[in-house]
């Protein structure tokens, strides 16, 4: 035989030796398929792996239904959202588009051999919750006292699972039929049941259904409680010195939100202006603080104010009465004398040493004007003194006794300046006439003995003292008037 026939016959030996070889290995699976658990509307797709395919052909079916899916690189099912791919001959994939609720189920990866082999990936469609609306409570209005529930159903698979929740974070207060009470922080179940509410309870709630696919869903439900108003008054009595700013408040409890003004005991309603300052602040859905400022406080503004709240269940009202008080530096202030000072020897004369504290004109009550005119005096136990009782003129006059007049200082009658008074001075005390801001004004006082009209008795303009007083200086005015003319007599002559 020539020798190129030779070596076509051992080529052709050797090709069917490797064709009986790769017969010899059957195909099989490389690799398990990885199970897809994937969101509704989103893709998903199986991998077959595959050895020693050769001319064997790979075939997609739906497990539960046995319908073909495709074959090779053919699509066999009607579904435009299946698709097969191949990257080599080992590897070969099934898409789902936009995966729905039918899809769910397992998908075989099957060989042609014989016997035929297969291996079968599970697809499983989760859905995020959802709230059914028609099942859901929206948001509730009731009367303090009374119960209610809130209900919270939701939709996903797997079945989610709700749990309530206060949205301002604190505790939930549950009752059951005994009265027993139980706080907790939050509260698993699709209806959430409130017995006998307060208005502590009062607010939203949250209810929060999840199952493991985000995302996970939340519905807030308010709850609003209805009662009348409630004021509470933290001061009903307040005091403030002359020309400060006061202020005074109202604490307010309402629901549904009431109207909140200020009145004043004149009838005046309050508002803002340039005296008056009126301010409302929300503290919680239901609590309010109610506060006015009086502005440079005068005595006109002396008097009782009312902080008053509505609404559509009720009012109410309460008062706050302002009233004077000194400031924090007003005092009364008096002259003040040393008995080594005033007291002399009988027989020299000698001039007074008064002091007087500062004026501060802002922050004193009845300080004096002024004292420039303080005149000196003699002083003389033996004799009569005739002393002029001039605005700021030093008078030495005998101690007050209990049968002087009462409408007299220091026992000199108040008729005050040029008043000549005639005084036995036994022992000698200084008194000084001072002109105040705010003249004292000794009122009227009965004696207990009715007049003719039955109304006021006696007063101090009637009294015995009194009317000896005036005749004594109707008197002396005569007989001084006398003297003066007689001396421009004898000077004329």
């Amino acid at each position: 035989m020539p020798f190129n026939q030779l070596i076509t016959a051992a080529m052709v030996v050797a090709v069917l030796s490797n064709i009986k070889v790769a017969y010899a290995f059957q195909p099989d699976f490389a690799e398990s398929i990885i199970n897809n658990s994937i969101a509704i509307g989103r893709d998903a797709t199986f991998t077959c792996h595959v050895r020693h395919l050769g001319g064997y052909r790979v075939g997609w079916l739906k497990a539960d239904t046995k319908a073909i899916q495709a074959i090779h690189e053919h699509v066999i099912t009607h579904n435009p959202r299946v698709t097969v791919s191949h990257a080599d001959q080992n590897t070969w994939n099934l898409h789902i588009k936009s995966v729905t609720e039918e899809d769910r189920g397992g998908y075989m990866c099957q060989l042609n051999t014989d016997p035929m082999k297969s291996q079968i990936g599970y697809l499983d469609v989760v859905i995020p919750p959802d709230f059914i609306s028609e099942d859901t409570s929206s948001d509730v209005i009731v009367p303090e006292g009374s119960s209610v529930k809130l209900t919270c159903r939701a939709k996903g698979y797997p079945e989610p699972i709700v749990t309530w929740r206060r949205e301002d974070g604190t505790d939930i207060i549950l009752k059951d039929a005994a009265g027993s009470k139980q706080i907790v922080p939050s509260y698993r179940g699709e209806v959430l049941k409130l017995s006998k509410i307060s208005r502590s309870e009062m607010g939203s709630y949250l209810c929060i259904a999840s199952n493991g696919v985000p995302p996970s869903v939340s519905k807030r439900i308010s709850l609003s409680i209805h009662f009348h108003p409630v004021i509470q008054v933290p001061n009903q009595l307040v005091g403030a010195p002359l020309g400060t700013d006061v202020t005074i408040e109202c604490q307010i409890e309402a629901s549904p939100k009431s109207i909140n003004y200020w009145v004043k005991d004149t009838g005046e309603m309050l508002v803002s202006s340039p005296k008056y300052q009126v301010q409302d602040v929300t503290r919680s859905l239901y609590e309010a603080k109610m506060s006015l400022t009086v502005r440079s406080f005068q005595k006109e503004d002396v008097g009782s104010y009312r902080c008053i709240a509505k609404n559509s269940l009720g009012e109410v009202d309460s008062s706050i009465r302002l009233y004077e008080i000194p400031g924090r530096n007003r005092k009364m202030y008096t002259t003040k004398f040393s008995n080594n000072e005033v007291t002399k020897d009988s027989y020299k004369q000698g001039k007074l040493k008064v002091s007087f504290p500062p004026d501060d004109e802002e922050q004193q009550y009845g300080s004096t004007e002024d004292l420039n005119d303080v005149s000196d005096s003699s002083i003389n136990s033996n004799k009569q003194s005739n002393v002029q009782g001039k605005v700021g003129t030093i008078k030495f006059v005998t101690p007050r006794s209990p049968i002087d007049h009462s409408n007299s200082v220091n026992g000199v009658g108040t008729s005050g300046g040029y008043m000549g008074v005639n005084v036995h001075l036994n022992k000698q005390f200084p008194s000084i006439d001072i002109v105040t801001r705010n003249p004292f004004v000794i009122p009227t006082i009965r004696t207990g003995v009715d007049g003719p009209d039955g109304i006021n008795g006696h007063s101090y303009g009637h009294s015995t003292a009194s009317k000896k007083s005036l005749s004594f200086i109707t008197s002396f005015s005569i007989i001084f008037f006398l003297l003066v003319s007689l001396q421009i007599t004898i000077q004329t002559d």
